[in-house]
């Protein structure tokens, strides 16, 4: 009975450092890897208000926010602001790492182009985020060609197309007469009651737990919203924290002094579940 004891305890030891092993291997490659874009546009497309939009973004359920800048072991609440120029509107999403330090996170840009009309595309933070990472939403419209085959055959060609986003609640919110740009009233210590950090999951399971944002909303290389991204240039929020994006963040501690400590964070995706 001793012996079988001792293989066991053996076996359980075995298994739990090649468990540590593997999730030391388990990390996204940027940082912002652990806020899906394309979840935040499916909640942005499902909400009514940016009040709405910025609840949901932080409820664990929906799968959008894994993000723990400043390592404190617990998800960072993240808020939205509106910056308005006429008809381009510039949605920022942000989180606060300390009283001070103020990270932007993803921007959601959205353009009037008609009466009836409106585009828009999320783009993540380059301290976050590989450069240029734009998504936006997706559709396919199927059209009949003439088939190389014969002079009768003919095929369906799909084709994606760029997505009218106007009939969008929360598209249709902004654009309202009487809207007031909204401004987000929490801050770094002062959170909405109903709010319940939690502990971030390890990054394989997040992905998966989010796949099903990335269904309608996929990646592009084009800036089809030009106003916006200049609209937000000059107000972009960058914190002296996060000063790393692949393979972990890099955070920078001051003393009184103004002497400065450079400490390299462990990967992310170490938190465990």
């Amino acid at each position: 009975m001793k012996k079988l004891s001792v293989f066991l305890l053996l076996i359980l030891g075995i298994t739990a450092s090649f468990g540590q092993e593997n999730d030391k291997n388990d990390f996204p490659e940027f940082t912002g890897d652990n806020f899906s874009l394309e979840g935040a546009l499916a909640l942005f497309k499902k909400a009514n208000s940016l009040e709405e939009f910025e609840k949901l973004i932080n409820e664990e359920n929906n799968n959008v926010n894994n993000l723990d800048l400043n390592n404190d072991g617990e998800t960072d609440y993240i808020v939205v602001q509106d910056i308005q120029e006429k008809d381009t509107h510039v949605i920022v999403l942000s989180t606060f790492l300390n009283e001070k330090e103020k990270q932007d996170i993803a921007i959601i840009g959205i353009e009037k182009t008609g009466n009836e009309s409106a585009i828009l595309q999320i783009e993540g933070d380059s301290e976050l985020y590989a450069e240029n990472t734009i998504i936006e939403p997706f559709e396919i419209d199927e059209k009949m060609e003439k088939s190389k085959g014969g002079p009768n055959a003919l095929e369906i060609t799909p084709t994606g197309v760029v997505v009218n986003v106007w009939f969008w609640p929360s598209v249709r919110f902004l654009y309202a007469p009487g809207y007031v740009v909204w401004v987000s009233p929490h801050r770094w210590g002062f959170y909405p009651r109903w709010w319940k950090p939690w502990r971030p999951y390890r990054y394989s399971v997040f992905y998966g737990r989010c796949a099903q944002h990335r269904v309608y909303y996929h990646r592009t290389a084009t800036h089809r919203v030009v106003v916006a991204r200049k609209v937000y240039s000059p107000r972009r929020s960058r914190s002296t924290i996060v000063v790393h994006n692949r393979r972990g963040t890099t955070v920078v501690h001051k003393n009184k002094r103004g002497k400065t400590t450079v400490v390299k964070t462990k990967r992310r995706g170490g938190a465990r579940r």
